[in-house]
């Protein structure tokens, strides 16, 4: 879980930390690293080499949720994505979607994969990045995802110093 669980979708709160994203503090080295809330342990962020990684909505748990109730959960998931990719498009220009599949086939036959994306993965975030950038000597992104048919769907934004290119099938 991350400490957006139960917040409804806020997208002027969501475009404000997203924006803010540009000026925050990453760190240029060290290790992968997420933290959570001190109350709850419910994650908050994750920084790494040249990138700080935050959520910023979650949804409810999906088990239970069968056929047209599970279908309207998801497109409620995809349409808070699209709405804050239009927001955010309409200061940056579109994004470009890069594919996960090859650093996630790569993790999944256990081969190493770049810190951005193992930190991705071990939040649950599965789904493609849609990037702008640079933005001065900032690449910020949206992802959206989740680890299974039962979890609850993740919203979070990323920042790199670094640019973020298509990765390479393994």
């Amino acid at each position: 879980m991350t400490a957006r669980y139960g917040e409804p979708f806020d997208a002027a709160r969501a475009e404000t930390e997203v924006t803010e994203l540009l000026v925050a503090d990453v760190p240029a080295a060290g290790p992968v690293t997420a933290a959570g809330d001190p109350a709850t342990g419910e994650w908050t962020h994750t920084t790494g080499p040249g990138f700080r990684v935050i959520p910023l909505w979650e949804g409810g748990d999906l088990t239970g949720l069968y056929e047209a109730d599970w279908t309207a959960a998801t497109e409620t998931a995809e349409a808070h994505l699209k709405h804050l990719a239009a927001a955010l498009s309409a200061t940056w220009g579109p994004p470009r979607v890069i594919s996960i599949d090859g650093p996630m086939l790569k993790h999944q036959m256990g081969q190493p994969v770049e810190p951005l994306y193992r930190a991705l993965f071990a939040q649950d975030l599965y789904g493609d990045l849609h990037l702008w950038g640079p933005i001065e000597t900032r690449w910020p992104a949206l992802v959206l995802g989740h680890s299974d048919g039962d979890a609850p769907l993740v919203l979070a934004a990323l920042i790199s110093t670094q640019e973020i290119t298509q990765p390479p099938p393994p």
